[in-house]
């Protein structure tokens, strides 16, 4: 069985909900992380009966919660031996949830757990592969209930998480881009995706008049744009962006910061990214906001 597109909510439910589970070390973590990037209400290890609850929450009116994925596995403990007949009640309670499935090879498995040095949530004081082929008679069941499964035997966490965003993941936000503009003399932001240094360009630091001003008016635009270079870098930057940023968003990621630096963070850098704000703010798959760290401005 492979992954196939997320169930619409039953007849009079809007809420869609994944509930993930499978052996441990198959990847649970980076799945759930992949939903939260996306604005799911997510779970990490919840008991079983505890999950029934949490959809009453949801069904409630104004709960505010529409799309939600929860974990439940082993790590429950006695409680999960609960979780096949939960499934069937919240289906009874109005939900419809889809049963995502995480699966690897012992050998997979057991090269996680030897990495990581982590006990096997079923062998905590014995041998790893006895908690893993413990786990597995335990979850066959669950496994022939799935909706989903997913073989994660050759996938990497990244690999995991674009996966899940790409198959399972109905995404109704946008890409939230940050255009971030600096100077180079008070150091490069460290969370910034893309760097782009624009101290190529006319300085309006050695203009007197020009000094005071910013890259907000328009004769610094003016000044900066004047001899046709920027002009020329706008033809070449603007279609490596249009290239980029689809493969950010089918990537699966949620936020991308694109920083834009010139000497002081205070003339150039703004002019650009002002231009590269107007570009991308046309765009229908991302949002787009702009900050200036260095120019003491809004």
């Amino acid at each position: 069985m492979t992954a196939e597109a997320p169930k619409e909510g039953s007849e009079g439910s809007s809420i869609e909900l994944f509930l993930i589970t499978g052996y441990s070390g198959a990847g649970k973590s980076e799945a759930i992380a992949a939903f939260e990037d996306s604005g799911y209400f997510c779970v990490d290890n919840l008991p079983p009966r505890m999950i029934r609850s949490l959809g009453e929450l949801f069904l409630h009116e104004g709960s505010g919660v529409r799309r939600a994925a929860v974990v439940c596995d082993v790590r429950g403990g006695g409680y999960f031996s609960e979780f096949a007949s939960v499934l069937g009640q919240l289906r009874d309670d109005g939900l419809d949830p889809s049963l995502v499935f995480l699966e690897a090879d012992e050998e997979a498995l057991l090269h996680r757990f030897k990495a990581t040095r982590r006990r096997h949530p079923m062998a905590p004081d014995g041998r790893i592969t006895d908690g893993i082929r413990a786990e597995r008679e335990v979850l066959t069941p669950l496994r022939e209930l799935a909706d989903v499964v997913i073989d994660t035997s050759d996938l990497t966490g990244a690999m995991l998480r674009r996966k899940v965003a790409t198959e399972l993941v109905r995404r109704e936000t946008k890409l939230s881009l940050t255009i971030l503009t600096f100077g180079f003399k008070h150091g490069p932001p460290r969370d910034a995706d893309l760097v782009f240094d624009v101290r190529f360009l006319p300085n309006p630091h050695y203009v007197e008049e020009l000094r005071p001003l910013t890259g907000l008016d328009d004769a610094v635009a003016d000044y900066v744009e004047e001899n046709g270079v920027a002009e020329e870098f706008y033809g070449r930057l603007f279609p490596l962006l249009d290239y980029l940023v689809p493969h950010y968003v089918a990537e699966g990621k949620s936020h991308l910061t694109i920083a834009v630096g010139c000497t002081g963070g205070r003339h150039r850098s703004i002019v650009v990214a002002r231009r590269v704000a107007e570009h991308l703010g046309r765009r229908d798959d991302v949002s787009v906001r702009l900050a200036h760290r260095d120019a003491g401005v809004d």
